[in-house]
């Protein structure tokens, strides 16, 4: 299914990646075109093979947006504007991963609590089904509406799905 998705898309890598990772390679050194599709397909352990066809235009977009520059021996390397760009995108990074670390810490303390009220409303209901007897007619009625009430939620969200 996978595979079959990534022939449709036609690549499993993000979107801007090809880009963060060009700036990141010549962060560490220059390089050509041609190191940076080697080093990628190395350090991906083969699953990522760019092709000349998306990193030499790329290329020519950094180029054109000053982010790099052609050395006197063919190579590529940053500038500083390339650099500044390349720190901010990582520090974004950095805080959209802490972002979505934060919503699961909090989807998780929230199926948490939502498991704590559903136990109190048990307890709750336990004690109010052991009482019934000494209730009054008002009071049974009202719990009555209660539970019917409840009942009704859980079958129209039941029949939803």
């Amino acid at each position: 299914m996978f595979e079959e998705w990534v022939q449709r898309v036609g690549s499993a890598v993000p979107r801007g990646f090809s880009r963060y990772y060009i700036l990141k390679q010549l962060q560490k050194m220059p390089h050509t075109g041609k190191e940076i599709i080697n080093s990628a397909v190395e350090e991906s352990d083969g699953k990522w093979k760019p092709s000349p066809g998306l990193i030499y235009p790329l290329l020519g977009r950094l180029l054109d947006e000053g982010l790099i520059e052609e050395t006197e021996d063919g190579k590529y390397q940053i500038t500083d504007k390339g650099k500044t760009t390349s720190e901010d995108l990582e520090s974004f990074n950095k805080n959209m991963k802490k972002q979505i670390d934060t919503v699961m810490r909090m989807t998780n303390i929230g199926k948490f609590m939502a498991m704590d009220v559903l136990e109190r409303v048990t307890i709750l209901g336990n004690l109010l089904s052991s009482n019934v007897r000494s209730m009054t007619n008002h009071e049974i009625e009202k719990y009555t509406k209660f539970l019917e009430s409840e009942l009704k939620k859980i079958k129209e969200r039941d029949s939803k799905k």
